[in-house]
């Protein structure tokens, strides 16, 4: 009788591990160079099209749940007022929305093909050693 309440306590407590293990995200590049980091301001500004040059910022579609970490813990809104946002930036094209993948294997490939592209990965997931961690949430 008293296991009852045992199996269920062990897997909540994996679960919410697991959820907080992986609820972290790593902003990573293809530069060709090690040496670099970025603020978590430059990079909310990077993605909402206050700073451009070289670097292309890249995210997720909206409901990839890495993209709502990423909004979250860094650009600090709401996925309606990142598109609120984006909707006005396009209505006055004043600037232009990142470039957007669907999934997170998506995203991996396109920072690997694309030179001075900025995109986010999951915290657990391996990042390849071309390209460079700019910001880590963990």
């Amino acid at each position: 009788m008293k296991r009852s309440w045992l199996y269920p306590a062990i897997l909540t407590g994996i679960l919410l591990y697991s959820a907080n293990v992986s609820a972290q995200v790593v902003v990573v590049a293809n530069l060709g160079e090690k040496n670099t980091s970025m603020e978590k301001t430059e990079i909310r500004n990077l993605f909402m099209g206050g700073i451009g040059g070289r670097l292309d910022p890249v995210t997720l579609s909206p409901g990839v749940r890495e993209r709502h970490m990423f909004n979250t813990l860094i650009v600090g809104l709401t996925e309606s007022r990142i598109q609120s946002y984006w909707a006005q930036m396009r209505f006055s094209g004043r600037n232009q929305e990142p470039v957007e993948v669907e999934s997170v294997e998506a995203m991996l490939r396109y920072l690997l093909e694309n030179e001075g592209s900025v995109g986010y990965l999951p915290a657990d997931f391996p990042v390849p050693r071309s390209l460079t961690v700019l910001y880590s949430t963990g």
